[in-house]
C-alpha cells in the first residue's frame, strides 16, 4: 500500500528541489557539529514556515538513526483510537518512505489494542511532515507511523510500556517521536504560560503530570497523547532528562500576538 501525501503543497513544498532546500535550511543540514544520540523527542507538526524551525532544530541536533516509531494524534474523528499501520510506504515529494513491517508487527504483539487501520492515516498531517526531515537527513530509514484518538491515560500508558518493551529488545538503536503542537488560539502571552505548565512536565519526564496539566488547565496540546505515550516509554527505558532545544508560538512568524499557536521541540536523553 502506498499513503498518497495529503497536504504536500500546503504544510510544506510540493517541489522536491524546494522542498529540500527548506529542510536543509530549517534543520541547518550543513553543519557539522557534533550530534547527540536521544531516546526520544517531540517535535511540533505545523506548516513548515510556522513551526519548521522548532522541528528543524530537533532533527538537525541529532545523531539520526535507521528505525523510528513516530507517534502523532488523530485530528479528524474518522478511525480507530490506536490506528497503526504495518506495510507500504508513505510517498512525498522526496519519494516513499518505508514502513518498518517487522517493527509494527512486534508492536501490534506487545499492545493488541493497536489496530491496522488506514482511515484515521489518510489525512492526518501529524506524521506526515516528519517524513521530509527524515529523508533528507537520514536517507535510507524506516518507520511505524502510529495515530492516536484516544484521550485514556491507561491506554497512553499501556501503549508506552509496549513501545519501551518492543525498542529494549531490539539490536538497532531507535528513535521514538512523539508529534505535538502546543497550546492553541489563545494570545501570545497566556499561550507561554500555559505551554510553560505544560513543558514543566515534560521536561520533568512525568507523563501523569503532564496529562493532568493539560486536562485541568485548559491547554490545547493537540498532540500531549503521543507526548505522555513517548514519555511513558522514554522513562522505561532509562531516560534521565529532557532538554527543551527550541520554543517559539506563530506571533514569532506572523507578527500577530492575538491568536497564536506554540511549538515546543524537546530531545529525551
Amino acid at each position: 500500500m502506498i499513503r498518497l501525501p495529503a497536504v504536500a503543497g500546503r504544510f510544506y513544498p510540493a517541489d522536491a528541489g524546494a522542498l529540500t532546500q527548506q529542510v536543509e535550511t530549517l534543520s541547518g543540514a550543513a553543519d557539522s557539529g557534533e550530534k547527540v544520540h536521544a531516546r526520544a523527542c517531540l517535535v511540533p507538526h505545523a506548516g513548515y514556515m510556522y513551526s519548521g524551525h522548532v522541528a528543524g532544530a530537533v532533527y538537525g541536533k541529532l545523531a539520526l538513526p535507521r528505525r523510528y516509531i513516530i507517534l502523532g494524534p488523530r485530528h479528524y474523528p474518522q478511525g480507530e483510537a490506536l490506528a497503526i499501520l504495518s506495510e507500504g510506504a508513505w510517498q512525498t515529494p522526496l519519494g516513499p518512505a518505508q514502513v518498518d513491517s517487522l517493527l509494527a508487527a512486534e508492536l501490534k504483539r506487545a499492545c493488541p489494542t493497536l489496530r491496522e487501520d488506514s482511515v484515521a492515516h489518510r489525512a492526518e498531517h501529524s506524521l506526515e511532515v516528519q517524513l521530509p526531515f527524515l529523508q533528507r537527513l537520514v536517507g535510507d530509514f524506516r518507520f511505524v507511523p502510529i495515530a492516536l484518538g484516544t484521550v485514556q491515560f491507561s491506554a497512553l500508558a499501556e501503549l508506552g510500556q509496549a513501545v519501551a518493551e518492543v525498542v529494549a529488545a531490539q539490536d538497532e538503536e531507535i528513535l521514538v517521536v512523539a508529534s505535538s503542537d502546543m497550546n492553541h488560539y489563545e494570545d501570545d502571552k497566556l499561550t507561554r504560560v500555559k505551554d510553560r505548565k505544560a513543558l514543566d512536565k515534560l521536561l520533568a519526564l512525568d507523563p501523569r503530570g503532564l496529562y493532568d496539566t493539560v486536562r485541568r488547565e485548559g491547554i490545547t496540546m493537540c498532540g500531549f497523547g503521543p507526548a505522555v505515550t513517548m514519555v511513558t516509554a522514554a522513562r522505561q527505558l532509562g531516560a534521565t532528562r529532557a532538554e527543551l532545544v527550541r520554543y517559539a508560538t506563530s506571533g514569532d512568524i506572523t507578527g500577530d500576538r492575538d491568536e497564536v499557536v506554540g511549538y515546543a521541540g524537546i530531545v529525551v536523553h
